[in-house]
């Protein structure tokens, strides 16, 4: 039984009895007009406080509208970006149209993106996104992504879907801006956390969502507070270390979708990485999950074409290159593993530059003991005189070679890029500096010039971040990361959906180095270069190597002299990721 009272709420200061006026018949339910309700009327009838029957036909048109646009079951959205993606040259594929599909008709906009690295997470938010946003569903939005992808999310929105969001700067864009972008970081603080907590979003976008893998967190905590309508949740590893991580993200999305923890665990859990009744599960996280794999025919990636350059030192450099190997050596032995890490910068700098060992040292002399000072002070003045680079030379030739092809040219090391761009430009080309010290404005002013006007940029490891460079197809690493994840990530500013020409990656090698070790790991052992390994992050943290790569490298070297012996332990090493990459593949991504 329904009453109705039209209006009875407003502007009454006397209390009427609710007298049952008449009684309404309906198919499936009874209806009361209660009397005041119709008193109401009546008045208001009087005061001729009503509409023209023109506005009532427009009002009842429009609500049709509404009702027949939430009926359709396509995407308004690819018709309406045909010009836009014509102009920007993006194709969107088959899987991100029916991700979109799904997350919008299926799941009601509570999803997590959860596609191999490289399918387009990102442009599947934004399509889903537009979609909303056409349908009148969604107009307050938060996009919350690590502080380095903030302007390339501005820049997807922006050319991909003509969105136009903000970056958040002051405490008062949170209210002001209707599509945000702002980093996790700053928002899960205050005064931050306060203004945003108070805002009622329509959809709320996280990036690398695999963050809040931990429910004790300030920022699953924040997350959680959120008030949202919509969420969207994009990681390409919902789970690192532990299935509980996967049944704290999906608590954000969908509370109680697994039940509590102690049933999800009792149910599904056989140990921290392996489930039990993964059908079972496989059917619960289908509906509050997406994941795309390249192996089921997704996209098909241009061709990593590897070109390893072979770099001869003189017999100075090579003499200098002993010398400083050998100071290495005696520190890390005498300190052992404590401070390391300045270790391991000298050894991978002299592979690159004397001009950045040479400043590194320089440092590094500040703690030294005075007995060894003059060992170091006589190193710093030989490193400092050296005028030969052999690199510069054999990266001359190189560029020489390629023509007229844009090229981007990584090295870890602002002193070996200030060297690289001095050689190249005096060799008469144009080149463009890009590191972290820009800010996010000139690092996109610096990529349009790129991508219109210079031929080289030369970008630091931080300088990379965020941006992506499709346009470009020739790397050259010319000092190589001892980490996966750091070239993965240099390689996968070029070679990326979008691409449509093969990737060609030189990579310059200082023959009878460490670095020659480094290309034999990398390239032949693990094969980083010429296929994308998928969970690459996943597989570290399962190994216990996220932050210690380079440790564990380094302690090989340290231990070793004889080339026979490290070239053995490189092999074991290589095996050990080997291993638990097969291991990460099979004991959790099976039920996804």
């Amino acid at each position: 039984m329904s009453q109705f009272f039209p209006g009875f709420a407003q502007n009454q200061t006397k209390i009427e009895s609710p007298d049952l006026f008449r009684e309404v018949f309906l198919p499936d339910c009874r209806g009361e007009v209660l009397a005041r309700g119709f008193r109401q009327i009546v008045r208001d009838l009087r005061l001729k406080r009503f509409d023209t029957w023109d506005w009532y036909a427009l009002a009842k048109r429009a609500d049709e509208l509404t009702i027949t646009q939430q009926e359709i079951k396509e995407l308004l959205a690819v018709e309406y970006l045909k010009e836009r993606w014509k102009q920007a040259g993006v194709v969107p594929y088959p899987h991100q149209l029916e991700t979109a599909r799904r997350v919008i008709f299926d799941m009601q906009g509570q999803a997590i993106l959860a596609d191999e690295v490289g399918l387009g997470k990102t442009i599947e938010a934004g399509l889903i996104l537009k979609e909303y946003l056409l349908r009148g569903l969604v107009k307050k939005v938060l996009i919350l992504t690590p502080a380095n992808l903030l302007w390339q999310w501005y820049h997807e929105l922006y050319e991909k879907f003509d969105i136009s969001p903000g970056i958040q700067r002051t405490e008062w864009d949170w209210s002001y801006s209707d599509i945000l972008i702002a980093s996790l970081d700053t928002a899960k603080r205050e005064p931050h956390a306060s203004h945003i907590l108070g805002i009622p979003y329509d959809l709320l976008i996280i990036d690398e969502a695999h963050k809040l893998k931990n429910s004790s967190t300030l920022s699953y905590r924040f997350v959680n507070a959120v008030q949202k309508k919509y969420c969207l949740m994009l990681t390409a590893t919902p789970i690192q270390n532990d299935l509980k991580e996967l049944y704290n993200l999906i608590g954000l999305i969908k509370p109680g979708q697994l039940g509590s923890y102690r049933s999800f665990k009792s149910r599904f859990i056989q140990d921290k990485r392996t489930p039990k009744n993964p059908q079972e599960l496989k059917e619960l996280l289908s509906q509050v999950m997406v994941r795309n794999r390249r192996d089921e025919g997704t996209v098909q990636f241009t061709q990593r074409i590897v070109h390893p350059i072979i770099v001869s030192l003189t017999s100075k450099e090579h003499e200098l290159y002993n010398r400083v190997t050998q100071f290495v050596r005696a520190r890390g032995r005498r300190s052992g593993l404590q401070n390391i890490l300045p270790l391991i910068t000298l050894q991978r700098e002299v592979c690159s530059t004397f001009l950045a060992t040479a400043l590194t040292l320089e440092k590094m002399m500040a703690n030294i003991d005075p007995d060894q000072l003059t060992e170091a002070a006589e190193l710093l003045k030989d490193l400092a005189d050296v005028k030969q680079n052999s690199k510069c030379d054999a990266l001359e030739r190189l560029v020489g070679g390629l023509g007229d092809s844009k090229i981007i040219i990584f090295t870890e090391y602002k002193a070996s890029q200030e060297y690289i761009r001095y050689r190249l430009e005096r060799a008469g080309y144009s080149t463009l500096a890009f590191d972290g010290t820009l800010s996010r404005g000139k690092k996109l002013w610096i990529r349009n010039l790129f991508q219109k006007q210079a031929q080289i940029l030369v970008s630091t490891e931080s300088g990379g971040e965020g941006l992506n460079f499709q346009f470009c197809n020739h790397i050259v690493n010319f000092d190589l990361p001892w980490n996966p994840m750091r070239l993965e990530q240099r390689i996968g500013r070029v070679h990326r959906l979008g691409q449509s020409r093969d990737v060609h990656i030189y990579n310059l090698i200082t023959k009878d180095t460490v670095e020659e070790h480094i290309m034999y790991l990398l390239h032949q052992k693990i094969n980083m270069f010429e296929s994308i390994i998928g969970e690459l992050d996943a597989i570290l943290l399962h190994l216990n190597l996220g932050k210690s790569f380079e440790s564990e490298l380094m302690k090989i070297f340290l231990a070793h002299e004889e080339q026979e012996k490290i070239r053995e332990k490189l092999d074991q090493f290589g095996e050990h990721f080997i291993k638990g990459q097969a291991k990460v593949k099979s004991s959790v991504w099976e039920f996804f």
